[in-house]
């Protein structure tokens, strides 16, 4: 327990504070948005919209930390809080006089927001957000719109090297980061004066998860404005999708290992939390696939579609839901609603109106674009507001040079192996530019400020803040020269390379002799038995589609299959 001097805090003073804290961050985000207008006007990208999102948030963080409004105000006395490294209350209510004060929780995951004797409208101590701001209201719309907005075409045509990447690499990447942050922990701590801090491989391998989050959204946007190489495109975009999910299921395994075995490893808790791993991404993906199934069969089998706003209501509730659940039952809720965007745009967009279809796609666009800018912006803000920062010079240099090592271990070794069998090699120019665009953001932020209760936690937290400026300015801002420099083609029309793909499977098909081929023909095996069963099966069951289920279930089955079919499908 902590004897802290505090100041109460009345609701009036409260509310006051949080109306001028969400006001200073409209005004940044209205000032980032008027800035990419010109931005886009004048054609620059040297920066991307979620840089200037930081730029714009150091400035108001700066001007926060060095001009605080104070005055008096009467003093509590010692309040004694009791911490828990593990489980920390977002708010506690301390009594004063028969009266209740709340405290709200800040960013380092102390349970008291102390004012140090001054009542300020805006100051560094107020400036916080809790954590679970970002994962349960901010994060779910960002990941749901990269579900729901998947060019599925492209994506599955590369999907064993995406799953390979998203999977294999992102594991990879966090056993090397954690590898080599090892060493330099271990050389850190020769000139570690504090006797209680201690960082043990575990918290290496916690670190490598977090920074393995990688976030291109700045490369992605180059490349949709610039209408880059659609394979290229696929691969960064897909592979930046799954990994996120894979990251985040991976920090938790690591984190209930991590308090189940303090700092120990041994053979016996890696495989429990492989397990844990394995089952926690399952699950997850089950309820979001739940979730579509559900509200593709609400929108096929009821009328409501004659009421968009109705319609639209339900899709987003729907969606949003499929995240609780799973958080709610101790699975990801990010991995959920991710695989849930995915069959929403998959099977329940074709069951919507026309109107509720526009409406979707705009919604979850406009909700991604200020979610992913709000935190962005205030990434800016908490280098300077948060007060426990803890910065080490051997940690820093020494994470820049784990995620370059386990960037490069990621891709070239993986991109070597999938050549062996793809029929369309990943260049080495198409290699370099994944490299180049292994971007950290958003997802690797929000897990580091999820637990900031410890000197190593901070550390990781101030470390990953560096390594995300960096990244979104230095290497985001870069994209266009280093395509120009790798002679990546560039202005290529997506309908264009679907007319190519359309003639060079009709030469095949002329070659062979061997009649019409599906549509996938060059995609992986995996896939042109799952387009199959889709097509024959599941759209039929869940849309509108045809063909009708009578003409692929055997006779016996034609009462079920006539009741399941719409009559479009005829």
């Amino acid at each position: 327990s902590q004897n802290i001097e505090k100041v109460m805090t009345t609701p009036e003073e409260k509310h006051r504070t949080d109306s001028a804290n969400l006001l200073l961050f409209i005004a940044l985000l209205m000032l980032t948005i008027f800035t990419i207008w010109i931005f886009k006007h004048k054609r620059m990208r040297f920066i991307h919209e979620t840089g200037l999102a930081i730029v714009y948030g150091l400035i108001i963080g700066v001007i926060i930390k060095y001009s605080t409004v104070s005055g008096n105000a009467p003093q509590m006395g010692n309040v004694t809080c009791k911490q828990n490294t593990s489980v920390v209350p977002s708010y506690v209510y301390v009594n004063y006089n028969n009266s209740n004060y709340l405290f709200t929780r800040q960013l380092s995951d102390l349970c008291l927001n102390p004012h140090d004797g001054h009542i300020a409208l805006i100051n560094s101590n107020n400036m916080t957000f809790d954590p679970e701001l970002f994962f349960n209201i901010l994060l779910p719309p960002i990941i749901f719109h990269a579900g729901y907005s998947l060019k599925k075409r492209h994506f599955f045509r590369n999907i064993g090297s995406i799953l390979t990447f998203a999977f294999i690499g992102t594991v990879l990447s966090a056993l090397v980061v954690g590898s080599i942050m090892f060493g330099f922990v271990s050389w850190m701590m020769v000139y570690n004066t504090d006797p209680t801090f201690t960082f043990g491989f575990v918290d290496c391998l916690l670190f490598g998860a977090i920074v393995s989050a990688t976030d291109p959204v700045t490369v992605l946007a180059v490349f949709k404005e610039l209408k880059v190489d659609v394979n290229l495109d696929a691969l960064l975009f897909g592979e930046s999708v799954l990994n996120d999910a894979v990251a985040i299921v991976l920090v938790s395994s690591i984190q209930k290992y991590q308090s189940a075995r303090s700092s120990v490893f041994d053979s016996g808790a890696f495989f429990s939390a492989l397990g844990s791993f394995i089952g926690v991404f399952l699950g997850s993906f089950a309820i979001g696939a739940l979730a579509a199934v559900i509200t593709a069969c609400m929108f096929k089998f009821t009328k409501i579609c004659h009421y968009p706003v109705l319609e639209t209501s339900i899709f987003f509730l729907m969606s949003w839901s499929s995240f609780l659940l799973a958080e709610a039952v101790g699975f990801t809720g990010i991995v959920s609603v991710l695989f849930c965007g995915v069959l929403q745009a998959h099977y329940t967009y074709n069951n919507l109106s026309t109107e509720s279809k526009a409406r979707t796609k705009e919604l979850f666009e406009l909700l991604n674009f200020l979610a992913e800018n709000f935190i962005f912006g205030y990434m800016g803000v908490a280098m300077f507001t948060f007060s426990h920062h803890h910065f080490n010079a051997i940690f820093i240099f020494g994470a820049f040079v784990a995620v370059l090592v386990s960037r490069a271990c990621n891709i070239y070794p993986l991109s070597f192996l999938l050549n062996l069998g793809r029929k369309r090699k990943i260049s080495r120019n198409i290699q370099h530019m994944m490299m180049f665009a292994g971007l950290r953001g958003a997802i690797a932020f929000t897990l580091a400020i999820r637990n900031t209760c410890t000197t190593g936690k901070q550390m990781m937290f101030s470390t990953t803040l560096l390594i995300v400026f960096f990244t979104v300015w230095v290497l985001g801002g870069g994209t266009t020269q280093m395509l120009t420099w790798l002679n990546i083609k560039v202005g290529v029309d997506e309908d264009d390379v679907a007319a190519v793909e359309a003639l060079d499977l009709d030469h095949q098909n002329t070659e062979t002799d061997s009649g019409p081929q599906p549509k996938y023909a060059d995609s992986a095996w995996m896939f042109k038995n799952w387009y199959k069963f889709d097509k024959n099966y599941l759209k039929p069951i869940l849309t509108h589609a045809g063909p009708p289920l009578s003409a692929s279930l055997p006779s016996c089955c034609a009462p079920v299959a006539n009741c399941l079919t719409s009559p479009r499908a005829y």
